[in-house]
């Protein structure tokens, strides 16, 4: 048991090096000390085991966490954007990440980007539209845990929609660069500002009294036309884009264990997706995402629901400890250990994200359970029928 902030920690000796410390106190057992000098309890209290970190933890480990709270707000007419790129997150190197909210009939503008994008519904309904290099059109209206992807250099618009009593939408967006900036879309109305009107005559083939009205500066987020059926956006052109850029990750039929559920989405199941693979994982109360890591890329989680609790280790007996909880960003470099343990008492629902085609991950029940077992037993000391007892099929969530 954990006694009040002020308090002794009055754990057993077994569950000394596990069980979450006061979150207001730098204490473990004997080590540490309370803190004299100004505190941000709240904060604190969000970072149980950052505060005061397991004993396993150590040396020196980059921040792996950032919350979108802490992003920068962009506020438009309808609708918000924040992002959490390689500039608020300096290890995400790989991809950086963009929430979103239009509300219904909001549009973010016509647009492409140099980086794929790829995205999450959390919330809502909005009907999506792209163009190919072939001329070929693609329309749909995505809900709640439906994907998009556009590859880079793909132009599209998002259209916020209303439907089930829900104002609009608000979804997650990836791109497969850390370095990306919203700032630096390529916008419709701020290319058309920034081109002599003489020139946008000649190519449109209208009198330049036709183009008075033409914003002077980027409409970025802005109220649209009222979206009709679907069909009607379902324009002619060269044909329908063959490889759809959407997916109904939801619909898909989960890796189901006894303490959670994962949905793997990548090129195999939505082929569209060349350059980001992703899971959907939800662990219960007291479960965890088990002991793995990943063989082909860095991975950027986002956390959707619940409270969670990761170690990473970084190899040269490093070691570090993370909090999350709803609307943070996790990350994790390249081949590095790590789990996932549900800490709330509510289901933990986040999404793994790769700059990779393929999902790719390498447990360590496995590794062991498929590793010549006299070998195991010198390694880890477990009785030769605990090592026999090992699963030699994955369980990408384990009880607790």
């Amino acid at each position: 048991m954990i006694a009040a902030a002020g308090g002794a920690m009055m754990a057993s000796p077994a569950l000394a090096q596990t069980a979450a410390p006061s979150p207001l106190l730098p204490q473990r057992g004997s080590k540490g000390a309370d803190i004299l000098g100004p505190t941000n309890d709240p904060r604190a209290a969000e970072e149980p085991f950052t505060q005061a970190p397991p004993a396993t933890d150590h040396g020196t480990m980059p921040n792996l966490k950032w919350s979108f709270s802490d992003s920068h707000m962009r506020l438009e007419e309808g609708g918000w954007a924040r992002q959490t790129t390689v500039r608020e997150l300096p290890i995400s190197k790989a991809m950086a990440g963009v929430n979103m909210r239009l509300k219904a009939g909001v549009v973010r503008e016509m647009h492409w980007h140099k980086e794929a994008e790829w995205s999450y519904m959390i919330k809502g309904k909005a009907r999506i539209t792209a163009v190919d290099q072939d001329g070929r059109t693609f329309a749909d209206d995505v809900g709640e845990g439906d994907l998009w992807y556009f590859p880079g250099g793909i132009p599209h618009s998002i259209q916020g929609l209303s439907a089930d009593g829900v104002d609009g939408c608000e979804f997650l967006l990836v791109f497969d660069d850390g370095g990306f900036s919203e700032d630096s879309t390529f916008l419709l109305t701020d290319w058309l500002a920034h081109t002599p009107r003489d020139i946008l005559a000649k190519n449109l083939g209208v009198p330049e009294s036709a183009l008075a009205k033409i914003p002077e500066k980027e409409l970025y987020i802005f109220p649209g036309p009222t979206p009709g059926p679907l069909a009607a956006d379902k324009m002619g052109g060269a044909g329908q884009i063959p490889k759809t850029f959407s997916h109904r990750m939801l619909a898909q039929e989960p890796i189901r264990t006894k303490s959670g559920r994962v949905r793997i989405t990548d090129s195999t199941v939505f082929p569209a997706s060349a350059t980001i693979a992703a899971a959907l994982v939800e662990v219960e109360p007291g479960g965890m995402r088990e002991l793995h890591w990943h063989p082909n890329g860095d991975e950027w989680q986002y956390y959707l629901s619940g409270k969670g609790r990761m170690t990473v280790f970084g190899s040269e007996s490093k070691a570090r400890t993370f909090d999350y909880q709803a609307g943070d960003v996790g990350y994790v470099p390249y081949a590095m250990g790590h789990y996932i343990e549900n800490t709330g008492d509510t289901t933990l629902t986040f999404l793994e994200m790769f700059k990779s085609p393929r999902y790719a991950d390498i447990s360590l029940n496995q590794w062991l359970a498929l590793t010549p077992h006299p070998l195991v037993q010198a390694h880890t000391g477990l009785d030769p029928k605990q090592v026999d007892a090992l699963s030699q099929t994955k369980t990408p969530v384990v009880p607790g």
